[in-house]
């Protein structure tokens, strides 16, 4: 399961950074149906598939550290017996798992509070905190309209899109990356997740920083979504993820070269407020 969920990381199968969080803790759950003759060789291990699954999709934070804390807390815990090294690991999976999702929860619920009956909103990408915010928002009886950008090139957008038509009071519009320009002055807010915020630099899907600027042009406020974990200052470095040309085009370029980053960096002061499950920051 480490491997296949790896892999998953790696292809983007999973997309909100908050359920690859919660997915690779879970993994590791398959070293303690293993054996293992000595603690050492158990911690090893331990770290060994830990750091392959942070090396899957080193630019999300949530996943870096959370996978930090389990390998440290079993490791600092200097456990006597291969028997107490896999409790600790089970009871640290089942504390993040829990951390992650309470967080993301908490978050969401703040989010769909600050969001109005009637207004126009836009998101970019695919957000499980922001989607879990519309729905709740929705069912407390608020009718929504929302714009949802396709999230070229893997198209992210459009899962956003199937899932808002599935819910009631909420009427989603699909448009291509480039339009987000056009529909803004339409919009009362732009909602979005986050990969992860940096200091003063907010990381999130490639083409965040071109809508965050045009938002701040036509005066649209720019609310970010998601939990206090991803919100970083030190023990972390963002590495950009480059994906293969193939999503960009499908037959090889001929001639000229193709680069496909999937996140961009947009500076905070072009966001309004930052919405966590530790509370509201404005800008």
């Amino acid at each position: 399961m480490i491997d296949e969920t790896a892999e998953e990381i790696r292809e983007m199968r999973t997309h909100s950074s908050s359920v690859v969080a919660v997915k690779a803790a879970r993994a590791l759950r398959d070293l303690i149906d293993n054996d293992y003759p000595t603690v050492e060789e158990y911690v090893r291990a331990l770290e060994r598939n830990s750091n392959a699954l942070r090396r899957a999709n080193p630019s999300h934070a949530s996943l870096v550290t959370t996978q930090r804390d389990i390998v440290e807390r079993v490791r600092d815990a200097e456990p006597a017996s291969v028997v107490e090294a896999k409790e600790l690991t089970a009871a640290a999976i089942d504390d993040v798992v829990e951390s992650v999702e309470q967080a993301k929860h908490e978050a969401a619920a703040t989010l769909a509070e600050r969001v109005e009956d009637g207004q126009t909103l836009l998101t970019h990408d695919y957000s499980s905190t922001v989607l879990e915010a519309l729905e709740t928002a929705a069912q407390d009886g608020k009718h929504l309209d929302v714009y949802v950008t396709e999230a070229r090139p893997r198209h992210l957008g459009r899962k956003t899109a199937r899932t808002l038509a599935a819910i009631d009071r909420i009427e989603p519009t699909l448009i291509v990356d480039g339009a987000s320009g056009y529909y803004l002055p339409e919009c009362d807010r732009v909602l979005l997740g986050m990969d992860c915020i940096v200091d003063d630099t907010y990381y999130n899907r490639v083409g965040t920083y071109p809508l965050a600027a045009a938002a701040n042009d036509t005066g649209t406020p720019v609310t970010v979504a998601g939990s206090s974990a991803k919100l970083v200052d030190e023990g972390f470095r963002f590495e950009n993820d480059f994906r293969d040309a193939s999503e960009v085009i499908r037959e090889p370029p001929e001639g000229f070269d193709v680069k496909n980053p999937a996140y961009d960096a947009t500076p905070t002061r072009l966001l309004d407020s930052v919405v966590t499950d530790e509370g509201v920051r404005e800008f």
